[in-house]
């Protein structure tokens, strides 16, 4: 019997939600992943992960450049800073010999992404982009449909994401991403880079060739703010019950629904009491803002169309502020259909099936109702957290990978369609792909 592989060791750098919840694959896996250190400039954050961890304080570092400097004390380095961080903090570390698992959007630009990509390539270094929804059983079923020729060649695909409006406030609205000055990075590759991504994936070995695309930040702007409404819901806003963007219904009555971002400011006062999140909230933070006066620049909805070198399209509509948020997908081929809601976790496969005075087609319903287990062993994206983590794992060790495996590669198309996208809304014009570098 061949002896057991070594864990695969990293080190987290940028020690927020993201990554945090992928080294914790780690807990329960430590025969496979082994965290030992954690490169973070806010202290608290490189000391809850030393405490969860265990790992020496010489291995905690205040930047990714720190982190490098030191040299390769781990096999990889799980990169979730934010979006304009990534490609700053990678290029050192990838210099340093570092493999990579790197979140969404890799690069916030053509130029830094064709940057990061050579650089990767160059080196010979393994990166990975956590393109989560691959991972999902819903998105990986149909996958796997689409390379055994189930419906034929696709024709036509259309995507949908509804963002639901306590999502969009708390992200695009009050929150981080709210002004592409601050994160450097639009609506549409922040949240929908995952979209973009199955796009291209559902079309693997088809180059997206133009793409076209419409949007605007239709709804939270000064001019729309409700009548009476004030600066801050618990201040100065005599409509603050009524409303349905109020800070208190979407934060302190919901306190860990958005913990991450609402209270990311009292992350080091440890179990604030109520009073003190409520004075948090009234008086302190952007979350406590009026959602029509935060000064957002980016789109609350967007469209995008893509023309493929086959001939076929597909289009991808985001639209924030939704009742109930949900992705859905529908892609037609030359000999059937697959039509699903990725919420739902099912979807329905429809055959061309003419028979004399028999039905017009055949239909088959795929139930994938196993990523909603309470548990949370496969974690949040429908399941496809952990499962990105576990193929990290083997992409590491040159095992056999799933369907869903991404390289750094793989994901320059979704990231190309994603940026020119934003061109053409901004420009009003029809872009052109360029080829592969």
């Amino acid at each position: 019997m061949p002896a057991a592989k070594p864990p695969v060791t990293a080190v987290i750098v940028g020690a927020g939600h993201r990554a945090m919840l992928y080294a914790s694959y780690a807990r329960k896996h430590p025969e496979e992943l082994r965290i030992v250190g954690v490169a973070d400039p806010t202290e608290y954050r490189r000391r809850d992960a030393q405490a969860e961890f265990g790992f020496p304080a010489e291995n905690c570092f205040d930047s990714a450049e720190a982190l490098a400097a030191r040299g390769k004390i781990a096999d990889a380095v799980i990169n979730g800073t934010m979006d304009h961080q990534h490609v700053p903090t990678s290029l050192p570390l990838l210099a340093a010999g570092y493999d990579m698992l790197l979140e969404k959007p890799f690069a916030v630009n053509e130029a830094e992404m064709w940057e990061l990509a050579g650089a990767a390539r160059r080196g010979g270094r393994k990166v990975m982009i956590c393109h989560v929804l691959r991972y999902a059983p819903f998105y990986a079923a149909i996958r796997e449909r689409l390379a055994a020729g189930t419906i034929g060649e696709v024709i036509n695909a259309q995507y949908t994401e509804h963002v639901s409006y306590h999502h969009v406030a708390v992200g695009y609205v009050r929150g981080k991403w709210a002004r592409r000055a601050e994160c450097h990075a639009t609506m549409l590759m922040a949240k929908s880079c995952h979209d973009l991504d199955l796009m291209a994936w559902m079309k693997s070995g088809v180059r997206p060739v133009r793409v076209a695309s419409f949007g605007s930040n239709f709804q939270f702007r000064p001019e729309k703010a409700p009548a009476r409404s004030g600066t801050r819901c618990l201040l100065d806003c005599p409509i603050e019950p009524e409303c349905l963007y109020s800070a208190r219904k979407h934060y302190l009555d919901h306190p860990r629904r958005w913990r991450f971002y609402a209270w990311a400011a009292l992350e080091d006062e440890k179990n604030p009491t109520p009073e003190r999140m409520y004075q948090h909230m009234r008086d302190e933070s952007p979350y406590g803002r009026c959602a029509w006066k935060c000064g957002n620049d980016v789109v609350d909805h967007q469209s995008v169309a893509v023309d493929f070198a086959d001939g076929s399209t597909a289009t991808l509509n985001m639209i924030g502020g939704c009742s109930k948020a949900d992705r859905t997908i529908h892609l037609i081929g030359t000999t059937g259909e697959i039509q699903g809601s990725m919420d739902a976790e099912s979807f329905v496969v429809r055959r061309i099936t003419p028979a004399p005075g028999g039905p017009e087609y055949s239909e088959e319903t795929v139930d994938l109702k196993v990523s909603g287990d309470t548990t949370g062993a496969f974690g949040g994206h429908g399941g496809g957290d952990m499962r990105l983590v576990a193929d990290f794992v083997r992409f590491m060790r040159d095992e056999p990978r799933s369907i869903s495996c991404t390289s750094i590669d793989d994901s320059v198309n979704g990231h190309l369609m994603g940026f020119l996208a934003d061109r053409s809304r901004e420009e009003g014009r029809v872009f052109e792909l360029p080829g592969p570098r």
